[in-house]
């Protein structure tokens, strides 16, 4: 893999080498263009580099797959690149939702959960059986999404009618629950199935009711997977190898500064790299990176119209989150801890919002070498804990700005992250694993900032 640019211009120039830019350079390489992707950091893989400490290897990003199984769209899109591409593993067991006073396991087979529930609720029967039905409709309407994931670029006006046909048809099973949502709208979803608050309770730790459903429904239809032997860093590895077998540049620790645009359209890109400025020229620009950026830095003010800057700035986005990679001395079994991920509902949270605090906040719990016991050496595991949270938390997680917009982290950062991670860990011990914090060796805390430091994306 090239450290430089090798040529002045290229078929494709890719911004960011995350797992989308590298899956584009891929596809492209395969197909006989040259290709350039230019990345900041100094390694390839975005949310899926990872990090290691100590022998121990940390996931960052993956806490489940879909679409990766047999027949799956991404896993029909690895074997178009090569037969040699990282398999993802099949999971039996999925989620374990866990509250003050419940504990329920979503399997493979979510006719046990539903089971269940029955035999605890036998007074709500007919609303836990609609609700099992509703996700079952909703899987089936999800497994058949990759058979008409098309650009329609490629289609003739028919084909684009039919195209359309097929996406409202995959639409429709959605539309009546899109609006329960949040504080308000994610209680009264919930009402349409069950009445007694108990029942409600077990799943306090989503905030809305898609979010209740539609894993059910993947479980129903087996789209539940773990990442490969290596973690989850091995696909843009794997990825990697694809754009440099056909001769194609990756070029690291480079800066893009501006896309080069002339004549209405993109013309390539200016980046600095240790110092040197490169520009290299292209046909196409594909910005495998985050908008913010795209549009407010790296193209001419008027590129994009103001209304759609504001538009993204007034945005409602996902949460970012607080995570703590742990290394433990022991292997996670004998802690209690299995494949699924863990949900710790929030304690006096408002039912359906997120909070920050970490001493109420709902907790996702994974064991990544329980799953992957290469991730750890021998004998010992890793623990992955998640709290949702915002970039302007904590008043912006008690950093400053300098004069170039970038965020100061000195003391009562530092002080905030110990005292985050500390809460978090004392309350997953209480709730999950007696004697927890007798078996951590030490622990990595991320925080909104810091994935935004990493991948400019808030």
């Amino acid at each position: 893999m090239s450290k430089h640019p090798t040529r002045a211009s290229y078929d494709v120039a890719i911004i960011g080498a995350g797992v989308a830019g590298l899956s584009a350079a891929a596809i492209l390489s395969k197909a006989g263009l040259s290709v350039c992707v230019v990345e900041k950091e100094p390694h390839v893989g975005g949310y899926l580099a990872g990090f290691r400490r100590k022998d121990f290897r940390f996931d960052t990003a993956i806490h489940w797959l879909n679409q990766c199984g047999e027949g799956g769209l991404v896993n029909r899109l690895f074997d178009l690149l090569g037969p040699d591409h990282p398999l993802a593993r099949p999971q039996q067991r999925i989620r374990r939702y866990v509250g003050k006073y419940t504990d329920y396991l979503l399997t493979n087979n979510p006719d046990e959960l539903k089971a269940r529930l029955i035999e605890d609720f036998p007074g709500q029967t007919a609303g836990i059986n609609k609700f099992f039905a509703t996700a079952h409709k909703f899987g089936r309407s999800l497994s058949n999404f990759n058979r008409i994931l098309r650009s329609e670029e490629t289609m003739s006006w028919w084909e684009r009618i039919s195209h359309k046909l097929k996406l409202l048809q995959f639409a429709i099973p959605f539309i009546p629950y899109l609006r329960y949502s949040g504080a308000e709208g994610f209680p009264r979803g919930l009402k349409r199935f069950f009445s007694d608050e108990r029942l409600c309770q077990v799943f306090a730790s989503e905030t809305e009711l898609l979010s209740c459903l539609i894993p059910i429904g993947w479980a129903y239809y087996g789209d539940f997977q773990s990442p490969p032997q290596g973690g989850s860093q091995v696909f843009p590895e794997w990825l990697q190898s694809i754009v440099r077998y056909y001769g194609n540049d990756i070029c690291c620790s480079a800066k893009v500064q501006q896309v080069i645009f002339a004549d209405g359209a993109c013309r390539g890109l200016r980046f600095s790299q240790k110092g040197i400025v490169h520009e290299v020229f292209s046909k196409y620009v594909i910005a495998a990176s985050d908008i913010e950026t795209l549009y407010e830095q790296l193209l001419p003010a008027d590129a994009v119209p103001a209304r759609l800057k504001d538009r993204l700035k007034n945005a409602d986005l996902y949460s970012s989150s607080v995570t703590v990679s742990i290394a433990l001395d022991c292997n996670p079994a004998t802690l209690g801890f299995n494949e699924e991920m863990i949900h710790i509902d929030g304690e006096g949270d408002p039912f359906g919002q997120i909070t920050s605090d970490p001493a109420t906040s709902e907790i996702s719990i994974l064991a990544p070498s329980w799953r992957d016991p290469t991730l750890a050496p021998t004998g010992k595991g890793t623990l992955t804990l998640y709290m949702p949270a915002n970039m302007n938390d904590q008043d912006f997680w008690q950093t400053s700005l300098d004069g170039q917009g970038n965020f100061i982290r000195g003391e009562a950062y530092q002080r905030l992250k110990t005292r985050t991670a500390e809460t978090l860990i004392s309350r997953v011990e209480q709730r999950i694993a007696p004697g927890l914090r007798a078996h951590i060796l030490f622990y990595e805390l991320s925080t909104p900032v810091t994935h935004w430091r990493y991948t400019g994306n808030r």
